[in-house]
Protein backbone atom coordinates (compact mmCIF):
# COMPACT_ATOMS: atom_id res chain seq x y z
CA UNK A 1 0.00 0.00 0.00
CA UNK A 2 2.96 2.44 0.87
CA UNK A 3 4.90 1.92 -2.61
CA UNK A 4 1.86 3.46 -4.56
CA UNK A 5 1.35 6.67 -2.55
CA UNK A 6 5.53 6.94 -2.69
CA UNK A 7 5.16 6.77 -6.57
CA UNK A 8 2.22 9.06 -7.39
CA UNK A 9 4.82 11.71 -4.73
CA UNK A 10 7.40 11.17 -7.35
CA UNK A 11 5.58 11.94 -10.11
CA UNK A 12 4.04 15.08 -8.55
CA UNK A 13 7.38 16.60 -7.57
CA UNK A 14 8.92 15.92 -11.03
CA UNK A 15 5.92 17.78 -12.40
CA UNK A 16 6.60 20.79 -10.03
CA UNK A 17 10.48 20.64 -10.85
CA UNK A 18 9.74 20.45 -14.74
CA UNK A 19 7.23 23.83 -14.03
CA UNK A 20 10.02 25.10 -12.29
CA UNK A 21 13.01 24.32 -15.05
CA UNK A 22 10.06 25.72 -18.07
CA UNK A 23 9.79 28.75 -16.51
CA UNK A 24 13.69 29.76 -15.57
CA UNK A 25 14.34 29.04 -19.31
CA UNK A 26 10.89 31.33 -20.66
CA UNK A 27 12.97 34.32 -18.34
CA UNK A 28 15.85 33.62 -19.92
CA UNK A 29 14.60 33.71 -23.60
CA UNK A 30 12.81 36.95 -22.84
CA UNK A 31 15.63 38.50 -21.81
CA UNK A 32 17.23 38.12 -24.77
CA UNK A 33 13.93 39.04 -26.75
CA UNK A 34 14.54 42.47 -24.80
CA UNK A 35 18.65 43.49 -25.57
CA UNK A 36 17.26 47.21 -24.47
CA UNK A 37 16.27 45.63 -21.08
CA UNK A 38 19.43 43.66 -20.89
CA UNK A 39 22.36 45.69 -22.78
CA UNK A 40 23.25 49.56 -21.77
CA UNK A 41 21.10 51.97 -24.46
CA UNK A 42 23.42 53.40 -26.70
CA UNK A 43 25.09 56.82 -26.41
CA UNK A 44 23.84 60.20 -28.00
CA UNK A 45 25.73 63.26 -28.94
CA UNK A 46 23.41 66.17 -29.58
CA UNK A 47 25.03 69.00 -31.35
CA UNK A 48 23.56 72.34 -29.56
CA UNK A 49 25.37 74.51 -32.38
CA UNK A 50 22.75 72.91 -35.33
CA UNK A 51 19.44 73.37 -33.07
CA UNK A 52 20.04 76.58 -32.04
CA UNK A 53 20.96 77.19 -36.49
CA UNK A 54 17.39 75.57 -37.06
CA UNK A 55 15.67 77.47 -34.97
CA UNK A 56 16.95 80.66 -36.76
CA UNK A 57 14.52 82.40 -39.44
CA UNK A 58 15.29 82.67 -43.12
CA UNK A 59 15.75 86.46 -42.24
CA UNK A 60 18.13 86.08 -39.03
CA UNK A 61 20.10 83.60 -41.58
CA UNK A 62 19.95 85.56 -44.33
CA UNK A 63 21.44 88.96 -42.43
CA UNK A 64 23.71 87.51 -40.18
CA UNK A 65 25.85 88.82 -37.83
CA UNK A 66 26.79 91.68 -39.75
CA UNK A 67 23.44 93.39 -40.84
CA UNK A 68 23.39 94.39 -44.69
CA UNK A 69 20.54 96.32 -43.72
CA UNK A 70 23.40 98.20 -40.89
CA UNK A 71 25.43 98.99 -44.04
CA UNK A 72 22.53 99.90 -46.54
CA UNK A 73 20.97 102.67 -44.43
CA UNK A 74 24.56 104.27 -43.12
CA UNK A 75 25.72 104.19 -47.12
CA UNK A 76 22.65 106.48 -48.13
CA UNK A 77 20.82 107.77 -44.28
CA UNK A 78 22.96 110.95 -44.42
CA UNK A 79 21.29 111.95 -47.66
CA UNK A 80 17.23 111.37 -46.45
CA UNK A 81 15.52 114.46 -45.39
CA UNK A 82 12.75 115.72 -43.10
CA UNK A 83 10.21 117.95 -45.21
CA UNK A 84 7.90 120.34 -43.34
CA UNK A 85 5.15 122.38 -45.12
CA UNK A 86 3.28 125.13 -43.50
CA UNK A 87 0.02 126.07 -46.10
CA UNK A 88 -2.85 128.68 -45.32
CA UNK A 89 -6.36 128.50 -46.09
CA UNK A 90 -8.34 131.75 -46.57
CA UNK A 91 -11.79 131.11 -46.10
CA UNK A 92 -14.21 133.50 -47.96
CA UNK A 93 -16.87 135.58 -45.25
CA UNK A 94 -20.31 134.80 -45.83
CA UNK A 95 -22.55 138.05 -46.56
CA UNK A 96 -25.22 136.45 -44.47
CA UNK A 97 -22.83 136.58 -41.51
CA UNK A 98 -22.10 140.33 -42.15
CA UNK A 99 -25.84 140.81 -42.37
CA UNK A 100 -27.58 143.20 -39.10
CA UNK A 101 -30.67 140.98 -39.04
CA UNK A 102 -27.91 138.20 -38.85
CA UNK A 103 -26.00 139.61 -35.79
CA UNK A 104 -28.78 140.75 -33.77
CA UNK A 105 -29.96 137.53 -33.47
CA UNK A 106 -27.10 135.39 -32.82
CA UNK A 107 -24.70 138.90 -32.15
CA UNK A 108 -21.36 139.55 -33.07
CA UNK A 109 -18.93 137.07 -31.21
CA UNK A 110 -20.76 133.99 -33.67
CA UNK A 111 -19.02 135.63 -36.76
CA UNK A 112 -15.81 135.67 -34.90
CA UNK A 113 -15.79 132.40 -33.73
CA UNK A 114 -14.67 131.28 -37.19
CA UNK A 115 -11.08 132.60 -37.84
CA UNK A 116 -10.80 133.73 -41.86
CA UNK A 117 -7.74 131.88 -42.55
CA UNK A 118 -6.17 128.96 -40.99
CA UNK A 119 -2.39 127.11 -41.27
CA UNK A 120 -2.47 123.85 -42.30
CA UNK A 121 1.37 121.88 -41.33
CA UNK A 122 2.51 118.62 -43.23
CA UNK A 123 5.13 116.57 -43.05
CA UNK A 124 6.87 114.41 -45.45
CA UNK A 125 10.37 112.63 -46.71
CA UNK A 126 13.05 112.82 -49.80
CA UNK A 127 16.38 112.47 -50.31
CA UNK A 128 19.05 114.44 -51.77
CA UNK A 129 20.01 113.53 -55.60
CA UNK A 130 22.77 116.63 -56.36
CA UNK A 131 25.98 117.73 -54.11
CA UNK A 132 24.44 121.25 -55.34
CA UNK A 133 21.03 120.44 -52.79
CA UNK A 134 18.73 118.55 -55.27
CA UNK A 135 16.12 116.90 -53.34
CA UNK A 136 13.51 114.54 -54.52
CA UNK A 137 10.44 114.04 -52.99
CA UNK A 138 6.04 113.58 -53.68
CA UNK A 139 4.67 116.13 -55.20
CA UNK A 140 2.11 116.06 -52.62
CA UNK A 141 4.24 116.56 -49.86
CA UNK A 142 5.18 120.31 -51.17
CA UNK A 143 2.12 121.28 -53.12
CA UNK A 144 0.63 124.38 -52.97
CA UNK A 145 2.80 124.94 -49.76
CA UNK A 146 3.35 128.60 -48.89
CA UNK A 147 6.83 127.44 -46.87
CA UNK A 148 8.68 124.49 -47.14
CA UNK A 149 11.61 123.18 -44.81
CA UNK A 150 14.23 120.77 -45.18
CA UNK A 151 15.71 119.29 -42.13
CA UNK A 152 18.86 117.33 -42.65
CA UNK A 153 19.65 114.18 -40.27
CA UNK A 154 22.38 116.31 -38.51
CA UNK A 155 20.21 118.83 -37.24
CA UNK A 156 20.55 121.79 -39.81
CA UNK A 157 17.55 123.48 -41.82
CA UNK A 158 17.08 125.14 -44.90
CA UNK A 159 14.79 126.64 -46.17
CA UNK A 160 13.41 124.93 -49.59
CA UNK A 161 12.48 126.03 -52.67
CA UNK A 162 9.77 124.04 -55.14
CA UNK A 163 11.79 123.97 -58.56
CA UNK A 164 9.03 121.80 -60.47
CA UNK A 165 6.10 119.59 -59.36
CA UNK A 166 4.33 116.99 -61.55
CA UNK A 167 1.14 115.71 -60.28
CA UNK A 168 0.76 113.11 -62.68
CA UNK A 169 3.61 111.15 -61.46
CA UNK A 170 3.72 112.68 -57.98
CA UNK A 171 6.81 113.72 -57.88
CA UNK A 172 8.82 117.25 -57.39
CA UNK A 173 12.25 118.53 -57.03
CA UNK A 174 13.14 121.22 -53.88
CA UNK A 175 16.42 123.30 -54.43
CA UNK A 176 17.82 123.86 -50.65
CA UNK A 177 21.19 126.44 -50.36
CA UNK A 178 23.59 124.47 -48.24
CA UNK A 179 27.09 124.71 -50.10
CA UNK A 180 28.18 122.09 -52.49
CA UNK A 181 29.29 119.29 -50.59
CA UNK A 182 25.83 117.50 -49.31
CA UNK A 183 25.74 113.92 -49.21
CA UNK A 184 23.97 112.40 -51.94
CA UNK A 185 21.65 109.04 -52.22
CA UNK A 186 23.55 106.83 -54.73
CA UNK A 187 20.59 106.20 -57.18
CA UNK A 188 20.39 102.06 -58.57
CA UNK A 189 17.76 100.81 -61.39
CA UNK A 190 14.30 99.99 -60.73
CA UNK A 191 14.98 97.52 -64.36
CA UNK A 192 16.97 95.12 -62.26
CA UNK A 193 14.73 94.76 -58.73
CA UNK A 194 12.93 91.32 -58.99
CA UNK A 195 10.42 89.91 -56.68
CA UNK A 196 11.66 88.96 -53.36
CA UNK A 197 14.27 91.06 -53.31
CA UNK A 198 15.18 93.39 -50.28
CA UNK A 199 13.48 96.12 -49.76
CA UNK A 200 14.56 98.95 -46.86
CA UNK A 201 12.66 101.59 -46.45
CA UNK A 202 14.09 104.85 -44.82
CA UNK A 203 12.14 108.23 -43.83
CA UNK A 204 10.03 109.69 -41.00
CA UNK A 205 6.46 108.04 -40.63
CA UNK A 206 4.08 109.65 -38.62
CA UNK A 207 7.07 112.25 -37.30
CA UNK A 208 9.19 109.66 -35.96
CA UNK A 209 12.39 111.06 -37.62
CA UNK A 210 15.15 108.34 -39.29
CA UNK A 211 12.80 105.62 -38.98
CA UNK A 212 14.05 102.12 -41.20
CA UNK A 213 11.79 99.12 -41.97
CA UNK A 214 12.29 95.98 -43.90
CA UNK A 215 10.64 93.91 -46.60
CA UNK A 216 10.32 92.63 -49.52
CA UNK A 217 9.41 93.69 -53.12
CA UNK A 218 6.33 91.89 -53.68
CA UNK A 219 5.04 92.71 -57.05
CA UNK A 220 6.21 94.92 -59.83
CA UNK A 221 4.05 97.13 -62.15
CA UNK A 222 1.68 97.79 -60.66
CA UNK A 223 -0.69 99.79 -62.27
CA UNK A 224 -2.18 102.98 -60.57
CA UNK A 225 -5.71 101.97 -61.84
CA UNK A 226 -4.80 99.03 -59.19
CA UNK A 227 -3.79 100.68 -56.79
CA UNK A 228 -7.06 103.26 -57.35
CA UNK A 229 -5.37 106.45 -58.21
CA UNK A 230 -7.28 106.41 -61.18
CA UNK A 231 -5.30 110.08 -62.48
CA UNK A 232 -1.72 109.33 -61.96
CA UNK A 233 0.02 107.71 -64.88
CA UNK A 234 2.56 105.26 -62.82
CA UNK A 235 3.45 101.49 -62.73
CA UNK A 236 4.29 101.15 -58.87
CA UNK A 237 6.71 98.94 -56.99
CA UNK A 238 4.87 97.12 -54.30
CA UNK A 239 6.47 96.07 -51.15
CA UNK A 240 5.44 94.94 -47.61
CA UNK A 241 7.50 97.19 -45.85
CA UNK A 242 5.95 99.36 -43.37
CA UNK A 243 5.48 102.89 -45.03
CA UNK A 244 2.93 105.41 -42.81
CA UNK A 245 2.02 108.80 -43.08
CA UNK A 246 5.37 111.10 -43.71
CA UNK A 247 7.05 108.22 -45.71
CA UNK A 248 6.24 110.00 -48.62
CA UNK A 249 8.91 111.08 -50.49
CA UNK A 250 11.76 108.90 -49.05
CA UNK A 251 13.68 106.54 -50.78
CA UNK A 252 13.06 102.76 -51.02
CA UNK A 253 16.36 100.90 -51.04
CA UNK A 254 17.83 97.46 -52.15
CA UNK A 255 20.10 95.42 -50.13
CA UNK A 256 22.95 97.26 -51.13
CA UNK A 257 21.27 100.44 -49.94
CA UNK A 258 20.74 102.14 -53.63
CA UNK A 259 17.68 103.99 -54.14
CA UNK A 260 15.33 101.99 -56.39
CA UNK A 261 11.40 103.87 -55.85
CA UNK A 262 10.45 107.11 -53.50
CA UNK A 263 7.64 105.73 -51.16
CA UNK A 264 4.22 106.95 -51.88
CA UNK A 265 0.61 106.09 -52.46
CA UNK A 266 -0.76 105.01 -49.36
CA UNK A 267 -3.82 103.48 -49.28
CA UNK A 268 -5.98 104.13 -45.91
CA UNK A 269 -7.32 100.24 -45.99
CA UNK A 270 -3.46 99.00 -47.02
CA UNK A 271 -2.58 96.38 -44.53
CA UNK A 272 1.09 96.14 -44.88
CA UNK A 273 1.11 96.72 -48.30
CA UNK A 274 2.93 100.24 -49.84
CA UNK A 275 4.07 101.68 -53.30
CA UNK A 276 6.81 103.34 -54.92
CA UNK A 277 7.69 105.21 -57.62
CA UNK A 278 10.86 103.37 -59.57
CA UNK A 279 13.77 105.10 -59.78
CA UNK A 280 14.12 105.12 -63.15
CA UNK A 281 10.99 107.08 -64.02
CA UNK A 282 11.67 109.46 -61.40
CA UNK A 283 14.97 110.26 -62.74
CA UNK A 284 13.59 110.96 -66.34
CA UNK A 285 10.86 113.73 -64.75
CA UNK A 286 13.60 114.97 -61.91
CA UNK A 287 15.41 116.31 -65.17
CA UNK A 288 12.39 117.63 -66.86
CA UNK A 289 11.44 119.21 -63.59
CA UNK A 290 14.62 120.54 -63.04
CA UNK A 291 15.02 122.15 -66.01
CA UNK A 292 11.61 123.34 -67.37
CA UNK A 293 9.59 123.20 -64.11
CA UNK A 294 7.06 121.00 -65.40
CA UNK A 295 6.49 117.81 -67.46
CA UNK A 296 3.92 117.75 -70.46
CA UNK A 297 2.15 114.66 -70.44
CA UNK A 298 -0.04 114.04 -74.20
CA UNK A 299 -3.41 112.76 -73.37
CA UNK A 300 -6.11 111.77 -75.51
CA UNK A 301 -9.15 112.27 -73.48
CA UNK A 302 -11.07 108.72 -72.82
CA UNK A 303 -12.26 107.38 -69.96
CA UNK A 304 -11.96 103.80 -70.37
CA UNK A 305 -12.11 100.27 -69.00
CA UNK A 306 -10.57 96.87 -70.30
CA UNK A 307 -12.87 94.76 -72.25
CA UNK A 308 -12.97 90.63 -72.14
CA UNK A 309 -15.46 88.66 -74.00
CA UNK A 310 -16.37 87.42 -70.51
CA UNK A 311 -17.11 90.80 -69.23
CA UNK A 312 -19.26 91.55 -72.93
CA UNK A 313 -21.25 88.71 -72.30
CA UNK A 314 -22.09 89.37 -68.68
CA UNK A 315 -23.36 93.21 -69.77
CA UNK A 316 -24.94 91.38 -73.07
CA UNK A 317 -27.50 88.95 -71.22
CA UNK A 318 -28.32 91.60 -68.60
CA UNK A 319 -31.74 92.47 -69.52
CA UNK A 320 -31.38 96.07 -68.10
CA UNK A 321 -28.27 96.73 -69.99
CA UNK A 322 -28.13 100.17 -72.03
CA UNK A 323 -26.10 98.61 -74.66
CA UNK A 324 -24.96 95.35 -76.20
CA UNK A 325 -21.13 95.35 -76.22
CA UNK A 326 -18.99 93.21 -78.90
CA UNK A 327 -17.47 89.95 -77.10
CA UNK A 328 -14.16 90.56 -77.80
CA UNK A 329 -10.83 91.93 -76.17
CA UNK A 330 -10.30 95.38 -76.29
CA UNK A 331 -10.46 98.83 -73.88
CA UNK A 332 -14.37 99.93 -73.96
CA UNK A 333 -14.46 103.55 -73.64
CA UNK A 334 -17.02 104.88 -71.13
CA UNK A 335 -16.70 108.29 -71.44
CA UNK A 336 -15.23 110.76 -74.07
CA UNK A 337 -13.89 114.46 -72.79
CA UNK A 338 -15.75 117.31 -74.76
CA UNK A 339 -13.09 119.35 -76.35
CA UNK A 340 -10.89 116.80 -76.12
CA UNK A 341 -7.92 114.70 -78.96
CA UNK A 342 -10.33 111.77 -78.99
CA UNK A 343 -13.76 113.69 -79.10
CA UNK A 344 -12.19 116.01 -82.42
CA UNK A 345 -11.26 112.84 -84.18
CA UNK A 346 -14.72 111.36 -83.97
CA UNK A 347 -14.58 108.81 -80.99
CA UNK A 348 -17.85 107.88 -79.63
CA UNK A 349 -18.75 106.49 -76.21
CA UNK A 350 -18.94 103.02 -76.42
CA UNK A 351 -16.62 102.23 -79.03
CA UNK A 352 -14.07 99.21 -78.29
CA UNK A 353 -10.37 100.26 -78.86
CA UNK A 354 -9.01 97.30 -80.64
CA UNK A 355 -4.95 98.61 -81.87
CA UNK A 356 -3.53 102.03 -81.99
CA UNK A 357 -0.85 101.81 -84.87
CA UNK A 358 -1.33 98.28 -85.76
CA UNK A 359 -0.44 97.58 -82.55
CA UNK A 360 -3.19 95.22 -80.36
CA UNK A 361 -4.70 97.44 -77.32
CA UNK A 362 -5.93 94.47 -74.59
CA UNK A 363 -5.95 96.83 -71.74
CA UNK A 364 -6.16 99.84 -70.35
CA UNK A 365 -2.94 100.41 -68.73
CA UNK A 366 -1.32 99.27 -72.05
CA UNK A 367 -3.28 102.25 -74.36
CA UNK A 368 -2.58 104.42 -71.22
CA UNK A 369 1.27 103.60 -71.70
CA UNK A 370 1.35 104.00 -75.52
CA UNK A 371 -0.05 107.07 -75.29
CA UNK A 372 2.09 108.68 -72.51
CA UNK A 373 4.93 107.07 -74.46
CA UNK A 374 3.93 109.18 -77.58
CA UNK A 375 4.97 113.04 -78.18
CA UNK A 376 3.12 115.39 -78.16
CA UNK A 377 0.96 116.56 -81.10
CA UNK A 378 1.75 113.21 -82.53
CA UNK A 379 -0.98 111.63 -84.81
CA UNK A 380 -1.42 108.04 -83.89
CA UNK A 381 -4.04 105.52 -85.76
CA UNK A 382 -6.64 104.69 -83.94
CA UNK A 383 -8.49 101.03 -84.84
CA UNK A 384 -11.73 101.07 -83.41
CA UNK A 385 -15.23 98.45 -83.20
CA UNK A 386 -18.39 100.43 -83.52
CA UNK A 387 -21.47 98.01 -83.21
CA UNK A 388 -20.93 95.53 -86.15
CA UNK A 389 -17.99 97.44 -88.30
CA UNK A 390 -14.50 98.89 -88.03
CA UNK A 391 -13.26 102.30 -87.61
CA UNK A 392 -9.74 103.58 -88.51
CA UNK A 393 -9.81 106.95 -86.77
CA UNK A 394 -6.41 109.57 -86.31
CA UNK A 395 -6.29 111.39 -83.33
CA UNK A 396 -3.61 113.93 -82.33
CA UNK A 397 -2.66 114.13 -78.90
CA UNK A 398 -2.49 117.33 -76.93
CA UNK A 399 -0.99 118.24 -73.61
CA UNK A 400 -2.73 117.20 -69.95
CA UNK A 401 -3.19 120.38 -68.67
CA UNK A 402 -4.67 119.31 -65.19
CA UNK A 403 -4.50 115.79 -63.70
CA UNK A 404 -7.50 116.09 -61.87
Amino acid sequence: MRFPKISRSLRQLSTHVLAIALGVVLAVSTLQVLPSQAEPAPTITVDTSNLIAQRQSPASAAIGSSSFVTAAVNRVGSAVVRIDTERTITRRVDPFMEDPFFRRFFGDGFSQQMPPSEQLRGLGSGFIIDKSGLVMTNAHVVDKADKVTVRLKDGRTFEGKVQGIDEVTDLAVVKINAGNDLPVAPLGSSSNVQVGDWAIAVGNPLGFDNTVTLGIVSTLKRSSAQVGISDKRLDFIQTDAAINPGNSGGPLLNGQGEVIGINTAIRPDAMGIGFAIPIDKAKAIATQLQRDGKVAHPYLGVQMLTLTPDLAKQNNTDPNSPIQIPEINGVFVMRVVPNSPAASAGIRRGDVILQIDGKAITSAEQLQNVVEDSRLGQVLQVKVQRGNKTEQLSVRTAELQNAS
